[in-house]
């Protein structure tokens, strides 16, 4: 695999994590089920970031 391809890869499902991240982080408590265990905030900055060095290191690639 090229590494263009790899690093758009990268970017693409970090991004599909980030999105997916911040769709269930923004869902409101339910108390009786019980407090929530994982931290979906922070896995969304967490992808979000990835993305973006993702992106970045991409434009480094086709610059000429």
């Amino acid at each position: 695999m090229s590494e263009p391809v790899l690093t758009l890869s990268v970017a693409a499902s970090s991004a599909l994590v980030a999105v997916f991240a911040g769709w269930r982080g923004a869902r409101p408590p339910n108390p009786l089920r019980g407090p929530r265990l994982i931290p979906w905030r922070v896995i969304m900055v967490a992808g979000t970031a990835v993305a973006l060095f993702a992106l970045a290191h991409m434009l480094e690639l086709v610059r000429p």
